[in-house]
C-alpha cells in the first residue's frame, strides 16, 4: 500500500519538484488533488489520497427461471434465494425472476395460450407473479410477496383470500400499497398474456437452452458447476464472485 501523504506535503512537493505538479491533464491546484477520484487520477496521485472512496463494484446478477408450482423451484426460492437476498446489501446482488419454465406457448385461433407442466393452476400462478412484478415494479416490494406465495400451501390462493376471515393475505401483509384490482385486471386481460409471451421468449432464448427448472444463470452464464454451487450455498457463491 502506498504511504499516505498529507495534502500540505503534496503541495510543497509540487513547488520543489515541478515534475510532480506538471502532469498532462492536471490543471488543478495541489489542495484539490484528493477532492475527487477523477481529479486524483488526472494528477496521478490516487495512491496518496486515503479519503478517496473505492469504486463501486457491479452486483452479481442472478436470474431464476422457474415455475410457480415446481417443488424444486419453490424450495430454492424460499430456502435459498430469499434468505440470501435478505442477508446481502442491494449493491451486491441483483435478481431477475422469470416465471415460465417448461411451459409451452401456443397460438389458438389468433390468441396466445399457455400450457404448463403442472397444469392450468401453474399457468395462473406464473401469470399472477408476472403481473405482480409488473404492477409493483420495485423488486424489494414484490419479492417478499412472491416469497409468501411460494412458501404457502397454495400459490394462487395466497395472494388474496377475502372469504377467509383473518386470512394472512400475502399482498396485504407485504405490499398493501399495491392495488390488487390492477393485478387481477392484468391477469384477466391482454397485459398478462403479453408478460407471459415475453417470459416465453426470454426463456427460449437461453444459451445453453434450459433443460430443467429451477434454471439459474449467474452474470448471464449457466454451467452445471454454477448451478450446483448456487444450490449448495448461494450466499457463499455471491460473496466469492462479488469483486
Amino acid at each position: 500500500m502506498a504511504p499516505t501523504v498529507p495534502l500540505a506535503v503534496l503541495a510543497l512537493a509540487a513547488l520543489v519538484a515541478p515534475g510532480l505538479g506538471v502532469v498532462p491533464g492536471c490543471d488543478y491546484p495541489a489542495h484539490r488533488w484528493c477532492s475527487s477520484p477523477d481529479i486524483a487520477a488526472a494528477c496521478q496521485v490516487e495512491g496518496r489520497c486515503p479519503s478517496l472512496p473505492s469504486p463501486a463494484a457491479a452486483p452479481v446478477e442472478l436470474s431464476l427461471y422457474y415455475e410457480s408450482l415446481c417443488p424444486a423451484c419453490r424450495e430454492f426460492l424460499v430456502l435459498n434465494l430469499f434468505p440470501t437476498w435478505l442477508l446481502l446489501p442491494d449493491e451486491m446482488l441483483s435478481i431477475t425472476l422469470v416465471p415460465y419454465g417448461n411451459a409451452q406457448e401456443r397460438n389458438v385461433s389468433g390468441r396466445l395460450d399457455f400450457e404448463c407442466q403442472h397444469g392450468p393452476e401453474e399457468c395462473l400462478g406464473n401469470m399472477m407473479e408476472a403481473c405482480l412484478m409488473h404492477e409493483a415494479k420495485n423488486f424489494s416490494t414484490y419479492f417478499p410477496v412472491i416469497f409468501c406465495l411460494e412458501s404457502g400451501t397454495s400459490v394462487t390462493k395466497n395472494l388474496e383470500a377475502p372469504r377467509v376471515p383473518c386470512a394472512r393475505q400475502c399482498l396485504q401483509i407485504y405490499a398493501p400499497e399495491v392495488d390488487s384490482g390492477r393485478i387481477a385486471a392484468c391477469v384477466q386481460g391482454d397485459t398478462g398474456v403479453a408478460l407471459m409471451h415475453h417470459n416465453a421468449q426470454v426463456t427460449e432464448a437461453l444459451d445453453p437452452p434450459h433443460q430443467y427448472v429451477p434454471w439459474i444463470t449467474v452474470n448471464g452464464k449457466h454451467t452445471e458447476e454454477l448451478q450446483a454451487q448456487a444450490d449448495a450455498s448461494l450466499l457463499g457463491l455471491v460473496c466469492h464472485l462479488y469483486q
